[in-house]
């Protein structure tokens, strides 16, 4: 991120800087999943609408595992297509509940084309039902994506949007990153808007109005 697609923001609560990527704020990024995502996998893959959901979620702590896992107990079957899966394996990976399990080449959250529940994250579904946050329901880079929020050595903040590097150091095993490609920039308003839930989440009501006020 260059000095001049930035803007700095001061938490008023606790003094947080935030050095915040404005270009990408105020560009009219929108997610095409459904709608011409090509995913994250070495190759062009629209026609599994996975998009990002190609492999196991990683957690941000204990917690969240063990949220997500108390969720996983309570969706509805109609809702969750790999609900059985999920109760005879559970839904991690691993033996210390960092990650989501793949089931079929893809998170075991995530229901395919022609479910009748509903395609798409289960999890987002079952929030949507509740009418709660997919926030609230969903781990924390899931709702998070497009947008990376990093914490620097001296305890300021970067808040920026997910690269193809972020994926992979290489830059091999992803065909396409919606961030870098031109067929996402179509939205109606700009990701200061468009965002405006997941960026209060990241980042704080306070700092969220001082953005909206200053790029929207």
């Amino acid at each position: 991120m260059s000095e001049q697609q930035r803007e700095r923001f001061e938490d008023p609560v606790d003094g947080t800087i935030w050095d915040v990527d404005a270009a990408f704020l105020t560009s009219n990024w929108t997610c095409i999943w459904g709608n011409g995502c090509k995913g994250i996998l070495p190759r062009d893959a629209e026609h599994l609408n996975q998009g990002c959901c190609s492999h196991g979620t990683k957690f941000l702590d204990e917690e969240e595992s063990m949220n997500t896992g108390a969720l996983a107990m309570f969706l509805d079957p109609s809702r969750f297509q790999f609900h059985a899966e999920a109760h005879e394996g559970g839904i991690y990976a691993d033996d210390a509940r960092t990650l989501t399990r793949v089931v079929d080449g893809a998170c075991i959250f995530h229901n395919r084309p022609g479910f009748e529940g509903g395609e798409g994250c289960a999890l987002h579904l079952a929030a949507i039902d509740a009418g709660e946050s997919p926030t609230e329901w969903k781990p924390s880079v899931c709702w998070q994506l497009p947008l990376r929020a990093e914490t620097r050595s001296d305890g300021s903040k970067v808040l920026r949007h997910w690269a193809r590097s972020d994926w992979d150091d290489d830059d091999l095993t992803i065909a396409w990153c919606c961030t870098e490609e031109p067929e996402p920039f179509i939205g109606e308003t700009t990701v200061v808007h468009s965002l405006a839930e997941e960026l209060t989440a990241l980042v704080g009501p306070e700092v969220y109005v001082q953005i909206r006020d200053r790029l929207g």
